[in-house]
């Protein structure tokens, strides 16, 4: 038995209707399932499913009583740590969707550019922002991180 690739990231959202906004409009997630939890103060809640249909993002109300990794920030400008620092999304064009977060509210926190990590370089063209919500988001374009796989393609072809 493997893991078979992550099934979603959970919040908790400040405005549980802005917040959906933001997700369908700017990022063209769907509302899925929808539910409340009376026995865990819970609602509202839906998970959103994503345009691949792949990963989904789970939404609670601001009242909601879930485990969680750190703690509820007291203001806007109060960052708590925890292990998740953000959440990444691959996107066809990073000036593009930067520009939309933006226009829906969020406020960026990286530009769009092109950056090189690594030995051999790995060129990645990504941009963060902050969403209306709070959430640290990066939006990236198509990148192929498996460097084994294609060191052994090019062994292989030696």
């Amino acid at each position: 038995m493997s893991v078979k690739g992550l099934s979603h990231v959970a919040i908790q959202a400040k405005d549980y209707k802005a917040t959906i906004a933001f997700y369908t409009d700017v990022l063209g997630f769907r509302i899925g399932h929808h539910w409340t939890l009376p026995s865990f103060q819970i609602k509202e809640a839906c998970m959103l499913i994503s345009p691949d249909q792949r990963t989904c993002i789970e939404i609670f109300d601001h009242e909601a009583v879930i485990p969680a990794q750190g703690r509820k920030s007291s203001s806007e400008h109060d960052v708590a740590y925890g292990a998740l620092l953000h959440f990444a999304f691959y996107v066809e064009n990073v000036d593009e969707m930067f520009q939309k977060a933006l226009a829906k509210g969020a406020k960026p926190y990286i530009e769009p550019d092109s950056l090189s990590l690594g030995e051999p370089p790995l060129v990645i063209r990504n941009a963060v922002i902050h969403s209306p919500n709070g959430e640290v988001i990066e939006f990236i374009e198509d990148v192929d991180f498996d460097m084994s796989a294609k060191e052994k393609h090019e062994e292989h072809c030696k």
